[in-house]
Order: C-alpha cells, then sequence, then structure tokens
C-alpha cells in the first residue's frame, strides 16, 4: 500500500493530529489558524490540541509580522480551552503568559504563573519577570524573584541578567551588588550582554559616587576568609571614579592590568562544616556505625595534615588489575613527594585487606609499621569503603587530597551538593608518573569566577572559548584613587593568603605551587605535627 492510500485510510482525528504537529513543528501559525477553523465542527480538542496551538502562538508573537494575529488566536484558543473544562497545565500556562507579556501585561502574566502552585518552572514565571524589567518595573520584578525561589526556584544567568540590568536602569545601587553576587554564584562566567550592562553600570557617574571611603580592613579579611575568598560581600568599597578595562589573567593569578592577584575560591567555612556533616552522616548510614565513628574520633586527635592520600588510587594506577597489581613504591614516592614540598607527612588511607597483602612484603614492612605507629597511615576496617573515610578526612580537615578519582560514582552523587564541584577544584590534586617520578597536578592558581577583593576592585570572565585560560579575556574594575587601600590592603592581602593556605593546610611550598608567593615565609609560622618518619625510612 502506498503513502496516499495509507494517508486516506485514517481517520479525521489522526490526520488532524499529525497536521498539527507539522504546524507546531515548523511554526506555522497561519496553516495553524486554518487547521483550527476547519476542525472546529469535527473534532474534540484535548488538552495536548490546545497546547500545540498556543505553542505555536507563543512563539509567533516574537515576529513582528505576525505577532498582533498571534495574540489575538492565542486567547482565543485559551478560552475556548476554558469554555471546554480542559484544565490547563503548566505548559498551558506559560504559552498564555508568554503571550500576556507580549502585550506588556507583567501583572496578568504573574498571576498566570502563580496559579500553578509549586508545579511553577523558570520558564513559567520568566515572561512576568522578562516583562517587568523592560518595562523598567523593578520592584515589581523583585517581588517575581522572591517568589520563585520561595517555591524553590533557581534563578539562572537570563534571569538574574534581567534583574542587573532592571537595577542598573533604576540605579539601585544595592540591588546592583546583591545581582552581582548572585550572578557569581551562579555561572562561571558571563556573556557578552552581561558584560555590556556590568561595563554600563561601573562605567557611569552613579557607580563613582557610591563606595566608602573608610573600612575596618580586620572586618574585610574575616568576611573574605568566612566565604572562602574572593569575595566580602560588603558593600561598595573606595571612592572616585572607576578604571574599567579588558584584561588577561596571568598563570600566577595575576592581572596584567590592574596587578591584583586573584584567587582559587573554596566553598565557605559553614558550607564545609555541612559538608562534612553530610559525608560522616552517610558513611555511619552504610558503614558500621562504630567503625566509621572510631575514624572521627582518631581524627581529631591527630589533625596536622596538609594533604589526604586515596593510597588505593596512587597504588594501583596503571597497574595490572587481572593480576592484582599494587604498586607501593608509586605511593612512597608520592608521600615523599607532599613531605618534601611541606616538611609534613600527609595522611594516607587504606584499606585494612590490602594493607594486610603489603605487610607480608618483608621489604616494606618496616616502612609501612611506621607509618602506622606514628599516624601516618590508616587502616579502614575489613567490608568498608575507604571513599568515605579519604573524602572524610580531606573535608573535616580542609586539606588537599590526591586522588585521580573522579568522584561521580554512586557514594558522590548521594552528596548531591552544588558545590561538590567548587570543593574538589579548591582541594583534589592529581597525578602522573614520568619515569617513576611523581608529577602532582596541583589545584589551580585562580578560579574562572567573579571575584571582589578586599581593595574593592572586580575581576569578572567572560564567556568564550580559549585555547588556555590565561587567554580568557576578563573586565578589570578598579578605582582612580587607591591612596587608602595601598598600603593596608597589600599587608592584609599577605595576611589573607597566609590564613588561607592555613586554614587549607597549604604550606609555603603548596602555596608556590598554586601562586600564592606572597605569603612567602608566613606559613612557616604554623605549627608542625611530630614525631614524624625519619626521611631514611621511606627511601627504604
Amino acid at each position: 500500500m502506498d503513502k496516499n492510500k495509507k494517508k486516506k485510510n485514517l481517520t479525521p482525528e489522526v490526520q488532524f493530529r499529525l497536521s498539527l504537529d507539522n504546524c507546531s513543528k515548523t511554526k506555522d501559525l497561519s496553516t495553524a489558524i486554518s487547521l483550527y477553523e476547519s476542525a472546529l465542527s469535527t473534532i474534540r480538542f484535548s488538552n495536548n490540541h490546545f497546547n500545540s496551538f498556543l505553542y505555536i502562538c507563543s512563539n509567533a508573537v516574537s515576529d513582528p509580522s505576525t505577532k498582533n494575529p498571534a495574540i489575538e488566536f492565542g486567547f482565543r484558543i485559551f478560552d475556548h480551552m476554558v469554555s471546554s473544562n480542559v484544565t490547563p497545565n503548566e505548559a498551558t500556562v506559560t504559552a498564555v503568559a508568554r503571550l500576556a507579556a507580549a502585550t506588556d501585561d507583567g501583572d496578568k502574566a504573574f498571576e498566570l504563573a502563580k496559579g500553578v502552585g509549586n508545579c511553577g518552572k523558570l520558564r513559567t514565571y520568566g515572561p512576568a519577570l522578562f516583562c517587568y524589567c523592560k518595562m523598567g518595573e523593578a520592584d515589581k520584578a523583585y517581588q517575581v524573584e522572591d517568589h520563585m525561589r520561595s517555591i524553590g526556584l533557581q534563578l539562572e544567568e537570563a534571569e538574574l541578567v534581567g534583574l542587573l540590568k532592571a537595577s542598573v536602569v533604576k540605579e539601585r545601587e544595592e540591588k546592583v551588588y546583591q545581582y552581582l553576587h548572585k550572578l557569581r554564584m551562579s555561572v562561571r562566567s558571563v556573556s557578552a550582554s552581561a558584560a555590556e550592562i556590568i561595563q554600563s553600570w561601573f562605567g557611569g557617574e552613579m557607580a563613582a559616587k557610591l563606595g566608602l571611603s573608610d573600612w575596618d580592613m580586620g572586618q574585610v579579611k574575616e568576611a573574605i576568609l568566612q566565604n572562602g575568598g574572593g569575595w566580602h560581600g560588603r558593600g561598595w568599597l573606595g571612592k572616585g571614579k572607576w578604571i574599567v578595562q579588558r584584561s588577561q589573567i596571568a598563570p600566577d593569578g595575576r592581572c596584567l592590568t590592574c596587578q591584583e592577584r586573584l584567587v582559587c575560591v573554596d566553598i565557605d567555612k559553614a558550607e564545609t562544616e555541612r559538608f562534612a556533616e553530610a559525608v560522616a552522616s552517610l558513611a555511619m548510614e552504610r558503614e558500621v556505625h562504630s567503625n566509621f565513628k572510631e575514624f572521627q574520633d582518631w581524627l581529631e586527635k591527630h589533625s596536622e595534615y596538609d594533604a589526604v592520600v586515596d593510597a588505593a588510587n596512587v597504588g594501583l594506577y596503571q597497574q595490572n588489575f587481572a593480576e592484582g597489581g599494587f604498586s607501593i613504591a608509586q605511593l612512597v614516592t608520592v608521600v615523599k613527594e607532599l613531605h618534601s614540598r611541606s616538611n609534613k607527612w600527609p595522611l594516607v588511607v587504606l584499606h585494612k585487606k590490602r594493607l594486610r597483602a603489603l605487610l607480608e612484603n618483608a621489604y616494606y614492612r618496616e616502612l609501612l609499621e611506621e607509618w602506622i605507629n606514628e599516624k601516618v597511615l590508616y587502616g579502614t576496617p575489613f567490608g568498608s569503603n575507604d571513599d568515605w573515610y579519604w573524602l572524610y578526612a580531606a573535608v573535616k580537615r580542609k586539606c588537599l587530597l590526591v586522588t585521580n578519582d573522579e568522584m561521580r560514582d554512586h557514594i558522590f552523587e548521594l552528596l548531591g551538593s552544588s558545590f561538590f564541584a567548587i570543593w574538589k577544584e579548591r582541594h583534589q590534586v592529581k597525578y602522573t608518573f614520568v619515569k617513576g617520578e611523581p608529577k602532582l597536578l596541583m589545584p589551580p592558581t585562580y578560579s574562572v569566577v567573579i571575584q571582589e577583593s578586599e581593595n574593592g576592585s572586580w575581576h569578572v570572565p567572560l564567556a568564550g572559548e580559549v585555547a588556555e585560560e590565561s587567554s580568557r579575556s576578563w573586565l578589570c574594575m578598579s578605582r582612580h584613587d587607591k591612596q587608602h587601600t595601598s598600603v593596608e590592603a597589600a599587608e592584609v592581602s599577605e595576611l589573607v593568603c597566609s590564613d588561607q593556605i592555613e586554614d587549607s593546610c597549604h604550606s609555603d611550598s603548596f602555596a608556590s605551587q598554586n601562586g600564592l608567593n606572597t605569603c612567602s615565609g608566613l606559613a612557616g609560622k604554623r605549627k608542625e605535627r611530630s614525631p614524624s618518619p625519619s626521611h631514611s625510612s621511606l627511601q627504604s
């Protein structure tokens, strides 16, 4: 049977559905209107039929040539849907809200969106939000945002940029400051449209008038430490006109325009504690409760670590799994390399089952026993998953984690933490071996994210494909007059770097690997854990 015969044998309902689907696919408004008119007396319209028509209309409003007929036809469809007692769903409301926004009726779009309750999505509230922003009704746009957050919706870049622009136009300086920080938390690098808005703000007269001429540097420093670095959130600092320039960041994190040094941003202290508690809670659900509690107590008594080593990951790296190969020599060289950088021993976490097999090797037995006695090596219990132990130790002690594990399997999915990626970027040390010698791939020198410095300057990364991060373009915004901060900020910068290294258990040499050479000599004031195994024992 040929296609034409098949088509003739289709019922009117199926033919109508196929024609409507084709209109929806091609976004053909005129054909859709004709199809609707011809089917009024023969087809019983369903929710899907109405939604397809509304979808076509909501897309057609973006074209000036079809905007008016699309609005008129769309509301006709919606009235027909209501009069037919067909219950609208979220897709219906989203389409009709777009029609309302196209008539500049943000109030109607907002009321429609609120009508779906907790079923609303970003797309449901977007028409009202963007309509208010376009119409310059900033306070109403803020109300939409508040409502969206109250039902658990997280705004993305498009919504935040709309709110930022409305705030800039209305010169709502406190809101501009808030939305810059909300943008910082939501995106890694900003779009061209966002960059244009940010430039217009910092280049304007209002921004030049704002800011404290005098402030407590100690409070700013403490805020930066509490926030994990890269921002203080205490408002505009400094006075005078802003210098707004395109810049690039050197591999050591230094802005090539203003010489400010950017940082690798961590999760804040409160998030770190919640993260550690979440790991511990999940571990005790899945491990023997007493075993993990014993490890927590042990860790509290032995806390002076710069790094935690996932020993199984290191020892099994590029080994023959089929033969059960484990290279203790690789593990030893990594431990030695870490010690040479900080003059402190890392915590090595290894499963007792594997440890027992390694102790049978007389060549390494003395070394392993010494590691155990000196609290360098912790053997996780039989039947346990050692991932919980090394992850918890690294989070709790705020130190580096040496592993190539991408941390994507089921136990890490259970955490469900949006800030997990940020934590990994700041703390994970990956590695490789070159001719038997370890090459540690330290965390990046700086984070590609909006940063606010202790002297009030701002740096904003711009989106775009780059061969390497040092070629990425950034917006650099700094004041003409830095007299107030020129000396004090430099001193605070060193203290902040020193405390960040201490919090993250980074030593001087770790700092130099991360481009934090402004801290030279300061990190040496930290206490060292002792006693430690002799260097010679590591060479056995």
